[in-house]
């Protein structure tokens, strides 16, 4: 802790938030359009890959599950290569489509759920370290005396395995 010039306490704090770049997904998602475009077995085949800015859905439509499954390891594979996690996208099921048809729903996954901001929070105070943790909308808030604290809460968080990635933002000393 320390006091800023005007008089104020300033107390270390971060923020723990799951973003997606959209734009990296955007990306992603073109290049895994031009690979299946050079693939011999995708050749004369149908496939759509539509990206929903807005609902942040993937909508994916194939020949066949085995296209499918190509489909989603190609997606995966650029999302890496674009420093996007693979935690980020929700796989719906595969389901029967017009025609001969396949299609899936893929949900791009942003922002703390209600739970897990609970299971973090509860994960914090079990810890017994001397920080507290406050849920702040689909975002947790860690403040603390020390930042030796709130790095040992970073680390100890990035231990745990949630479904969704997590990022550590806004640290304030």
């Amino acid at each position: 802790m320390r006091i800023s010039p005007d008089g104020v306490l300033i107390v270390p704090t971060f923020d723990i938030v799951s973003r997606v770049e959209l734009q990296e997904i955007d990306n992603a998602i073109n290049n895994t359009k031009k690979q299946l475009a050079q693939r011999y077995d995708f050749r004369n085949v149908a496939t759509e890959i539509d990206f929903d800015r807005k609902a942040k859905t993937i909508k994916i439509t194939t020949a066949d599950r085995m296209k499918m499954d190509a489909i989603r390891e190609t997606l995966l594979n650029a999302a890496a290569k674009r420093k996007v996690e693979i935690k980020s996208f929700q796989f719906g099921d595969i389901e029967q489509a017009a025609g001969s048809t396949v299609r899936r729903e893929v949900t791009v996954v942003e922002g703390l759920s209600q739970d897990l901001a609970k299971k973090i929070v509860k994960q914090i105070k079990d810890a017994k370290m001397k920080v507290q943790a406050s849920i702040q909308g689909d975002e947790v808030r860690v403040t603390g005396k020390s930042i030796d604290d709130l790095q040992a809460v970073i680390t100890m968080l990035k231990q745990a395995d949630y479904d969704v990635p997590l990022q550590f933002v806004n640290m304030k000393r």
